[in-house]
């Protein structure tokens, strides 16, 4: 079974940067797409904010207002996905998510928190 788990979340001050990290227990070149998403708050929307597919293909949803700070790679000797965020504001607290799909079935992680004060 697919595993997935993220990290790298945290407490930062406004204005600063994270990398946040997705790795799979499979090879990338196992993956159909990977996908991260946020949630703001316990039942709020669950956003998503980019994916990357097998052959290195991205997407951010169109006219996303993240794409600008937000940015989606891989590295896939690392089975692993990042999101680079910069230029952190409050309003970006949430639960990070990421989702690896195999054979169209996704498989999430639990999550990594980011904080982000004023």
């Amino acid at each position: 079974q697919v595993q997935v788990m993220e990290s790298g979340g945290g407490f930062v001050q406004a204005g600063e940067s994270l990398r946040l990290s997705c790795t799979t227990s499979v090879s990338l070149n196992e993956v159909d797409v990977t996908a991260w998403h946020r949630r703001r708050s316990p039942g709020g929307e669950h956003e998503l904010i980019a994916t990357i597919s097998r052959g290195g293909q991205i997407h951010y949803p169109p006219g996303s207002p993240l794409r600008s700070r937000f940015t989606i790679s891989r590295d896939i000797a690392k089975n692993t996905v990042f999101l680079d965020m910069i230029n952190l504001k409050p309003e970006d607290t949430a639960v990070y998510d990421c989702a690896a799909s195999v054979r169209g079935i996704p498989r999430y992680g639990r999550g990594t928190q980011v904080t982000v004060s004023s």
